[in-house]
């Protein structure tokens, strides 16, 4: 059976294909004259595509589940500027029909390279109690290959392995850049970028689709992380409590808004610069996903931005 990835889809409009696929999601929608039909999120590791299964909903939906990789036959189609599959069979594949990193998504930057830039980042933070809890954190080599192979999100921006190392360097280099035009303690501001989203490393499990773990529905990664980073600044002597405070305060406060979880809207300087350079990448990468994901050359808008509530233009 010829393998076909998603970004190769396009070649095959208006054809029936066979393809095998991840499950990210599934959900019975109700279409015209009440008919109802399930739409299923699909990706592998070169992006996402969304497919539609039109007969037989309620049997069909016991088959399978978010997690599984399918087999499917399916005719590709055009619907708003967007492929699509119109699901004709889909089955559980059996494991020794595929090989599981065909499905999972990373980063597309080279890790060695980020491993590297983000250290330098560490080493230029010259207060001796910030450069300590760095390092006592990011040394220990369990903590790293999960902060280096995280996902940065569930679904809307970097939400792939390494996503949470690179969308980290980025901020961090938005926040080193705006350093140079503002007057900010530059040593607090790059270790709460360093440390902004830490607690994703205990609010995501990757095995076999990003999905919460249950202390990250519960809990969130601003709460674990806030406790992790104070229980690490209570393992070096003398730790200023007010230096913690402050760097307490980056970290739960980084999403701006109570509303969008934020504990505390940001009070000082250096949270405010933190809370706009993270949503800056959040939001920017997020788009370029979109933009990514719209295989069609011919294609004016992107599939539709449900977090924004908007489409993207493309021409």
């Amino acid at each position: 059976m010829e393998k076909i990835a998603v970004k190769d889809l396009i070649q095959y409009q208006n054809q029936e294909i066979d393809i095998f696929l991840l499950v990210t999601k599934k959900e019975m929608k109700e279409g015209k004259n009440n008919n109802t039909y399930i739409r299923v999120d699909f990706i592998d590791n070169t992006g996402p595509v969304i497919g539609n299964i039109w007969n037989n909903a309620l049997l069909v939906m016991e088959s399978f589940e978010a997690g599984d990789v399918v087999k499917i036959r399916a005719a590709i189609t055009h619907f708003k500027d967007q492929i699509q599959l119109n699901i004709k069979k889909i089955r559980r594949a059996e494991v020794s029909e595929y090989d599981f990193a065909d499905f999972i998504p990373k980063t597309k930057k080279d890790m060695n390279y980020l491993t590297e830039e983000f250290m330098k980042y560490l080493d230029s933070v010259k207060d001796e109690y910030l450069n300590k809890l760095l390092h006592l954190i990011f040394d220990d080599h369990e903590i790293w290959a999960k902060f280096s192979q995280c996902p940065a999100a569930k679904n809307w921006h970097h939400n792939y392995l390494g996503g949470l190392l690179e969308h980290t360097l980025t901020v961090v280099q938005i926040c080193d850049f705006s350093s140079r035009f503002y007057s900010v303690k530059r040593d607090e501001l790059i270790t709460g970028a360093m440390l902004h989203d830490f607690g994703k490393i205990f609010e995501y499990t990757t095995i076999p689709i990003i999905e919460f773990s249950d202390e990250g529905r519960l809990l969130g990664h601003i709460m674990m992380g806030d406790e992790f980073i104070i229980s690490q600044a209570h393992k070096i002597n003398l730790f200023p409590q007010h230096l913690l405070m402050k760097l307490r305060h980056l970290i739960i406060s980084h999403h701006g808004e109570m509303e969008k979880g934020a504990v505390k809207v940001p009070q000082t300087l250096e949270a405010v610069i933190l809370h706009f350079a993270d949503n800056l990448d959040a939001q920017a990468k997020g788009t370029s996903q979109l933009i990514e994901a719209a295989t069609d050359p011919k294609a004016r808008w992107t599939e539709f931005d449900r977090i924004n509530n908007r489409y993207i233009y493309l021409k």
